[in-house]
């Protein structure tokens, strides 16, 4: 009579379910699988936000509906995003003024810029 072991893992180790197929990944909003829901009260409208839509490479369903209030909070949202904000480095002592006088920042003007 054989005996049979099992001499591998049972389940699978974590460190290793985190390569390949990303299954938890976020849908962009305003993309072909997550289109943006929009409603508006008027043909003239729709076209300025197709034409919005296509200026910035969005998707979206557009519903014309006279009795309900124009609902484009999706579409506002995305357009005014909070851009990234950078901020000028400071010159280091010992590089060239930027006054053009030939001196280091420090013998120059670190007191100033500093």
């Amino acid at each position: 009579m054989h005996k049979v072991f099992f001499k591998g893992r049972i389940e699978v180790r974590e460190k290793y379910q985190r390569f390949g197929y990303n299954t938890n990944r976020q849908v962009k909003l305003g993309s072909a699988n997550s289109p943006l829901t929009l409603v508006v009260n008027s043909i003239q409208r729709k076209e300025e936000i197709e034409q919005m839509l296509l200026e910035n490479s969005l998707v979206a369903n557009i519903e014309i509906n006279e009795q309900e209030p124009e609902n484009t909070l999706e579409l506002d949202v995305f357009l005014n995003k909070p851009k990234t904000q950078t901020s000028a480095l400071k010159p280091n002592r010992n590089a060239p003024c930027i006054c053009g006088s030939g001196k280091k920042v420090k013998k120059c003007c670190g007191i100033k810029v500093l």
